[in-house]
């Protein structure tokens, strides 16, 4: 499907395109919430490969290497709701506001993304239609379930990092990130700088904020949730040994800080 037909027919996405959003154990019981804004690397059929090359659209540009493994071990373990968006954040980012200019990034980092200059208003609307708000409705309404059914909920958004960034290495292995809502980044920061072989992150190599992240604003710290983003370094999480063992490691330090916020706050 060219985006000619797919503009005539009202939307980017056609019959072989996969749905945006994916789902770990739905029915989990953890009061943990996890969410993957940038989980796969898929295009829309319609939109080609964007005119980036695909050496570029496997980097970290494309999507947060090794994450996807990651997420859906430690789903698994702690027995977790996984929500995850299959989608390149170089078609529309879902941890950006749509209004944001990095929303439909025409460079990112320092390759140009030709397909994304001088889209329409009308492709526009119908990325953010098609696949960032399915998967944001998605979360909302898992949201909206869990608290009708008073059951306690945790937002924990997953992502992660590149080791190096514009030439500067990034020392620190795993980030604990936040913004107005403290409470899980200093236990999780607690626990994992107990880890004697871990350099951590305070807000490091991110920080939250209201301008330039959607996830954490908008359904933890709108809805009053407690709340943490996780960025984890990429090389520690390449391959699927890696990610065993940070699923592992996270899935011991969370059932940890379930007992700690228990005792705490009536999650």
């Amino acid at each position: 499907m060219t985006l000619d037909t797919a503009e005539a027919a009202d939307q980017i996405l056609g019959a072989g395109d996969i749905a945006p959003v994916h789902e770990v154990n739905a029915e989990g019981q953890s009061p943990f919430l996890l969410t993957s804004d940038h989980y796969g690397r898929v295009l829309p059929r319609a939109l080609g490969n964007l005119g980036v090359a695909e050496s570029e659209l496997v980097r970290h540009i494309g999507w947060d290497i090794g994450i996807a493994g990651v997420a859906e071990r430690l789903a698994r373990m702690l027995d977790a709701h996984l929500i995850a968006q299959r989608y390149s954040r170089l078609v529309i980012d879902c941890n950006r506001p749509p209004a944001a200019a990095s929303s439909i990034p025409v460079i990112s980092e320092a390759t140009a993304i030709p397909r994304n200059e001088g889209i329409s208003q009308w492709e526009r609307e119908a990325r953010r239609r098609e696949i960032f708000a399915p998967y944001h409705d998605r979360i909302d309404t898992a949201i909206n379930r869990r608290l009708h059914d008073e059951r306690p909920t945790i937002l924990v958004s997953l992502h992660s990092f590149t080791p190096v960034y514009a030439g500067v290495a990034r020392p620190w292995h795993i980030g604990a990130l936040y913004n107005r809502d403290t409470v899980l980044q200093q236990l999780l920061l607690k626990h994992l700088r107990s880890e004697s072989d871990l350099v951590v992150g305070d807000n490091e190599p991110y920080a939250v904020n209201d301008l330039t992240d959607y996830t954490i604003p908008v359904h933890g710290e709108a809805r009053g949730l407690v709340n943490t983003g996780i960025e984890i370094r990429q090389d520690l999480i390449a391959d699927q040994s890696g990610q065993q063992q940070w699923a592992e490691r996270l899935a011991r330090i969370f059932a940890e800080i379930e007992m700690e916020l228990k005792a705490q706050l009536p999650i």
